[in-house]
């Protein structure tokens, strides 16, 4: 299937999994567990709004990528989110960046390299992920106390950072 020429241009967002999209119920609020047998395969519970916020993102026409450190099997996250109706659009697991991003470099990179894969806004939420976007040039949302107001900041974030890449095209055109 080909891509349109306007996927190229769309802004992707990616989303850690542990303390991010996946939290403990005890101290955040979460999604219905899966049914029976599927909740003992996939254990880990969803932050409540995760799917209604990926939707959203992708009605806005946003990419929505999953960026973690962690070695679930690309299989298994698609299949353990496809159970809320959720399909994302990119996943690099610690696996996919040990092989495309660490590769042979002998200086260890950060865990997570967003800028590597266009991903304009990463949310996570460890302090050292976030303070490092400006380095390595991607920006971010630390997000990681409970807050019902999650969705709509990071929408508002999001869109945020849209209209400053607009900006910066808009000004790199005006200089040829």
């Amino acid at each position: 299937m080909k891509k349109n020429d306007n996927d190229k241009d769309k802004m992707r967002i990616s989303f850690d999994l542990d303390e991010v999209l996946f939290v403990w119920p005890e101290t955040h609020k979460t999604e219905p567990p899966l049914k029976f047998p599927l909740n003992k395969i996939y254990k880990e519970r969803l932050r409540l709004g995760t799917p209604e916020l990926i939707h959203r993102l992708q009605e806005l026409g946003y990419e929505v990528w999953v960026y973690t450190s962690s070695f679930r099997t690309e299989r298994y996250i698609k299949n353990l989110f496809k159970h809320y109706g959720v399909k994302f659009d990119g996943i690099v697991n610690g696996t996919r960046h040990l092989k495309e991003v660490q590769r042979d470099n002998k200086t260890t990179l950060p865990q997570k390299l967003p800028s590597m894969y266009r991903i304009s806004l990463h949310v996570d939420d460890e302090a050292i992920v976030c303070s490092l976007g400006r380095q390595y040039g991607y920006r971010t949302y630390q997000l990681d106390e409970e807050d019902d107001e999650w969705k709509e900041k990071i929408i508002a974030r999001a869109d945020e950072i849209r209209h400053l890449n607009e900006l910066e095209k808009a000004e790199l055109e005006k200089q040829k």
